[in-house]
């Protein structure tokens, strides 16, 4: 079979949508105002694991791309999560960057820094989810790993959602900890727009190249739906219910 075009490729690509984190049932409950402050710190401390992940697998990607275009690229989605430094004659630049954006998020919601940082709130199952995915990136042509990244097709609208209900949902949340939702905006879709164009472009060789895209992207998402399930086992009571459809996802 031919390749999709480049239009039918990209929407089978967004309607992966219908399966991104935004519809786990815990991330329903945080977006209703349904959580405790308990919960949302726990989703806060766990989380954490997550954004200093997310510049390791970055680096592995860059460590395995022979293409100095894309490393020069890519290279911007660390700085963003690690920060950086550029001194100059009017002071320079400085960035502390997204990992401390959501250390400061932690303290926002009631955390202290060795909270966030130390780890220990942090559930087994979810530091497997999230080292699954470095685990992807190290071990995977950097081609497949960019098409992972796609997830941030997706972001905006969940960053923006957190913007707009955690200040009446969650009054008690200081508003100056959601800067890391709102510098996720503005870079998560320049970062789309970069992961997006190359893998329209490489993947669209053959159909079953596009069918590895759709299949790498259903992973990552697989990934973010399993570490919010582990966050939503290790803060919400579960009670067994009984058998349940089977293929059904927790509603």
């Amino acid at each position: 079979m031919p390749p999709w075009s480049a239009e039918e490729f990209e929407a089978l690509l967004r309607e992966k949508g219908t399966s991104y984190h935004i519809y786990h049932p815990f991330h329903v409950m945080m977006a209703e105002g349904r959580l405790t402050r308990s919960q949302l710190q726990g989703w806060v401390a766990n989380r954490f694991y997550y954004q200093i992940a997310i510049p390791v697998k970055d680096a592995a990607i860059l460590s395995n791309c022979s293409d100095r275009e894309i490393r020069r690229e890519w290279i911007q989605r660390i700085l963003d999560h690690d920060g950086y430094a550029q001194l100059g004659d009017g002071g320079g630049i400085h960035d502390p960057g997204g990992i401390e954006a959501w250390i400061r998020l932690g303290e926002a919601v009631g955390l202290s820094r060795d909270d966030v940082t130390s780890l220990r709130y942090v559930a087994p199952a979810a530091r497997f989810a999230v080292d699954a995915y470095i685990n992807f990136a190290r071990q995977r042509p950097w081609q497949e790993a960019v098409a992972s990244s796609l997830t941030e097709l997706f972001a905006p609208h969940i960053h923006q959602q957190r913007i707009d209900t955690w200040p009446t949902q969650y009054p008690w949340v200081d508003t100056a900890g959601l800067q890391y939702f709102r510098n996720r905006l503005t870079q998560a879709r320049r970062d789309v727009e970069h992961g997006l164009r190359f893998t329209l472009d490489y993947f669209s060789q053959s159909r079953a190249l596009q069918q590895r895209a759709l299949d790498i992207l259903q992973f990552k998402l697989d990934v973010l739906w399993a570490l919010a399930d582990a966050i939503m086992l290790s803060q919400c009571e579960v009670h067994i219910a009984g058998p349940r459809e089977l293929g059904a996802r927790a509603q």
